[in-house]
């Protein structure tokens, strides 16, 4: 990825916080010769400094049978973005932009085998996402065989995350005036995507 340094978010806390925080994103690969993406769910496990993504995909999914390559796999992950008219610059000679979020991950997944692992990570995924609300669903209050059926049909992989490259694009080459009204216009906006922005500036 193209990261101009005034752009560059390389404080990882902040890095693996974004991640934590956006979760849905973007494993890219090559199967049969041809770019290949599995859109999936994450979960940002272990300790600082040696976090791995947690995801899962369908067995019928043949990007799984790519982990054997050993090859580095990229997971794509984007936060919010939002169009930046030049009509907030205190400027005349400007033209439009895109502000936007994204982080870049790279790492060598494993394939988790244990069925009691499986479980857990399918288990851990489960309440992260369903701790919002008031009665929250549990796995384990689902007939156990039927579970076990489900997570059948499933790959579980870990991959530890050996490098990231996370991107904030968001107005800072220019004047700090100009970021106030890009902020000011953003923020009044109904689209979630640009008071996304306005609250990432």
């Amino acid at each position: 990825m193209y990261v101009p340094e005034q752009f560059a978010v390389t404080d990882r806390p902040k890095q693996i916080d974004f991640i934590r925080s956006t979760g849905w994103g973007l494993l890219t690969g090559v199967i049969d010769g041809a770019p290949f993406v599995t859109h999936l769910p994450f979960l940002v496990d272990g300790a600082a400094g040696s976090e791995k993504l947690i995801a899962h995909m369908a067995r019928a999914n043949p990007h799984w049978k790519s982990f054997k390559s050993g090859e580095p796999q990229l997971v794509v992950f984007s936060g919010p973005h939002a169009y930046i008219s030049p009509s907030w610059y205190n400027a005349d000679k400007v033209v439009p932009t895109w502000n936007y979020a994204t982080a870049h991950v790279y790492g060598n997944p494993v394939i988790i085998d244990d069925p009691g692992t499986l479980y857990a990570r399918q288990q851990e995924l489960v309440n992260h996402y369903e701790a919002q609300y008031d009665t929250p669903w549990q796995m384990e209050n689902v007939d156990a065989k039927f579970i076990n059926g489900m997570l059948r049909g499933i790959v579980c992989f870990e991959m530890p995350i050996e490098t990231i490259q996370c991107k904030y694009k968001i107005s800072q080459n220019r004047p700090t005036e100009d970021q106030i009204r890009v902020v000011d216009a953003l923020g009044s906006s109904k689209d979630a995507n640009a008071k996304g922005i306005a609250n990432l500036m």
